[in-house]
């Protein structure tokens, strides 16, 4: 039987960290990438909580965290006062400065090793949907070619030209703020974690490996449609110094851009053989570091599904389950982005009372301070559960520590199975074990409030709960979990 084969269109994070997943499921990918080298200029610098633990799902975090600066805490909107990650319920209560140019070399090192084929240099222009396949029409060094595929998935950003030729809609605003940002030597650098925001404008400066620095910034003059002419050392200089009340002593610019706040979000991630994930599903402004980040989650998210529908084993209906769990994801990452950009370019005497006030309420309401943490990191994020579901159904699952082991339940997820945590005294449901479905007996150890009644649970690929059960009875749980397998 021929090898199901799936195309991605782009080799950024998004796309190669789906090749990897596909390459798990035993699935062919091809990965088609237009640029010839991985761009220097990263765009991205920050890896979040969640998508640590999405890595350390499949064993792929520990060069991140061995590269990464760890950063313990973040920002909404740039408010004075930080959102704290030490106290977060994850193994990795931190960011990661890590320049995308490093993310993207470590991605495509794993992609290329589990055997996805990537073709740099090569880009795709069209396509032809067919009732049981995909042409892809592909141009590259050698002229123009074909590939047939079983799907198509766009991962080739927010000029997608996989989203364009299946005419899903890409709705949304257009830029009104345009902010700017230089990667630069400081001389005098200022603290850790710097940032400062008034009448003059907002700054932050993150640090970058090797001793650099990128400055971030918005001015009063930046709430315009008009393009202003590409960044220069000395504007950056100005503004920097206008905002700031010093330069720093920046030098030695290896990139100066300019970037806007265009909002857009595609009204479909599926059409028949078709399906999007990142930048090509959903375009925001830069706030808090989350669009990468956002993107490789939409590919965990896809992954398994794809794979699990190509080998046979996947419920009917699971790949549209894609579109309807990261399609709000998207609509509140826009929702998010939209209120930071507000406060960030509130330079007003009001909006500068009100950014005051939400900073005072950081520092002085923890479980306001948590709760924008918990949405920031992703690890907030849970997908639809149906009305008699469990309180854990479609959250995501901690990395619970089973007894008598130093294994935690990342260590155990399976690409290509659900884990059935059989939490029972007995191990009733070792029964269950099929393909497509692998089961874990034994007890957790000082587990969360929230499992300590928890008998049994049914864990995705991708660590959302699916199914949890109470019941102490063994012979009637057995029938419960047997039911929703089932169906």
């Amino acid at each position: 039987m021929e090898q199901r084969h799936v195309v991605v269109a782009g080799g950024g994070p998004v796309g190669l960290w789906l090749a990897a997943e596909l390459r798990l499921g035993g699935v062919r990918v091809t990965v088609v990438e237009q640029r010839t080298e991985i761009d220097e200029r990263s765009k991205a610098l920050t890896v979040h909580p969640r998508t640590i633990e999405v890595l350390a799902a499949r064993g792929a975090h520990r060069p991140f965290l061995a590269e990464g600066l760890r950063i313990p805490t973040g920002h909404f909107a740039s408010l004075d006062e930080r959102l704290d990650f030490r106290d977060l319920d994850t193994p990795f209560p931190y960011t990661l400065a890590l320049p995308q140019a490093r993310t993207e070399e470590l991605l495509e090192e794993r992609a290329a090793g589990l055997g996805a084929t990537i073709r740099r240099g090569h880009r795709v222009t069209g396509f032809t949907e067919h009732a049981g396949s995909v042409t892809v029409r592909v141009t590259g060094p050698h002229g123009e070619y074909e590939t047939e595929a079983d799907h198509l998935v766009g991962c080739d950003g927010t000029r997608s030209t996989v989203r364009t030729a299946a005419g899903i809609d890409f709705p949304g605003t257009s830029s009104t703020v345009l902010g700017w940002l230089g990667d630069v030597t400081l001389d005098r650098p200022p603290r850790p974690g710097f940032s400062v925001s008034g009448p003059h404008g907002g700054l932050m400066v993150a640090p970058l490996p090797g001793g650099r620095f990128r400055l971030v910034g918005l001015s009063p003059d930046g709430l315009t449609t008009r393009w202003p002419g590409d960044l220069t050392l000395e504007e950056l200089r100005h503004r920097t110094t206008v905002i700031a009340g010093d330069d720093f002593g920046l030098r030695d610019p290896s990139w100066l851009s300019r970037f806007g706040n265009a909002t857009r979000l595609a009204v479909a991630y599926r059409r028949g053989r078709v399906l999007l994930a990142g930048d090509a599903a959903h375009q925001h402004f830069p706030t808090g570091g989350v669009g990468m980040n956002v993107g490789i989650q939409d590919a965990h998210n896809l992954g398994w599904k794809l794979a699990a529908t190509l080998n046979g084993w996947a419920p009917d209906g699971l790949l549209d389950t894609y579109h309807a769990e990261r399609h709000p994801v998207g609509a509140q990452l826009i929702e998010h982005s939209r209120a930071q950009t507000a406060l960030m370019t509130a330079f007003t005497p009001e909006g500068l009372a009100l950014r005051s006030l939400l900073s005072e309420l950081i520092a002085e309401q923890p479980g306001f301070a948590r709760a924008l943490a918990e949405r920031l990191t992703a690890l907030a994020v849970r997908y639809p559960a149906g009305p008699a579901a469990h309180p854990l159904a479609g959250t995501r699952a901690p990395d619970l520590a089973l007894a008598g082991t130093d294994t935690g339940l990342f260590a155990l997820l399976r690409p290509d199975a659900y884990l059935l945590l059989d939490l029972t005294a007995d191990c009733a449901l070792g029964g269950l074990a099929r393909p497509g479905l692998a089961v874990r007996a034994g007890t957790l150890s000082e587990p969360p409030a929230a499992w300590r009644e928890v008998r049994a649970a049914l864990i995705r690929p991708d660590g959302h709960v699916a199914w949890a059960g109470t019941d102490q009875d063994t012979t009637t749980l057995p029938a419960a979990l047997g039911t929703f397998v089932a169906a």
